[in-house]
């Protein structure tokens, strides 16, 4: 699959998604999928609840080797209960790439090199077979963060 692909199913599935595709600074060429259903969200308080990243962030973000042509990586922001299930719990402490997996390698769903302990997960180049199996997760991420925007909509109509 590619991207464009990945995002179309995404924006064809998911109701009161934004996309954001930055074209300067230190996210462009990046993909910032968001739940704004009011179209009003401050994305300086809020993060996305997937991503697609196509290049490595020097210094902290490279085990994935984005660096070779044509390579990109989703990353999904699952529910702590779903990560849990799949991956166990993420390793604690820093933010720092776990020993256990090959981020580099394609079409195979790991923890996210850096940000597994907020409950990410990730995959480069998934295949439309992965893909298949990857919607529940984009719909546990869709989910949640429907679901908390839902009850700070709540609290504040109180």
């Amino acid at each position: 699959m590619d991207q464009e692909a990945i995002i179309q199913y995404i924006t064809d599935t998911f109701a009161g998604v934004d996309v954001l595709r930055p074209s300067d600074g230190p996210g462009a060429g990046d993909t910032f999928i968001y739940y704004d259903p009011d179209g009003d969200l401050d994305r300086t308080r809020e993060l996305p609840f997937a991503t697609i990243v196509t290049k490595n962030h020097t210094g902290f973000d490279e085990s994935s080797r984005l660096d070779r042509p044509g390579v990109f990586r989703l990353n999904i922001g699952v529910r702590r209960d779903t990560f849990r299930a799949l991956f166990g719990d993420p390793p604690s402490g820093a933010d720092a790439p776990s020993t256990d997996y090959d981020y580099a390698a394609l079409d195979r769903l790991m923890p996210h090199p850096i940000y597994a302990s907020q409950w990410w997960v990730c995959l480069l180049n998934p295949s439309p077979e992965t893909f298949e199996a990857v919607k529940p997760l984009l719909a546990d991420a869709y989910d949640r963060v429907a679901t908390r925007h839902a009850r700070t909509q709540a609290r504040r109509d109180e």
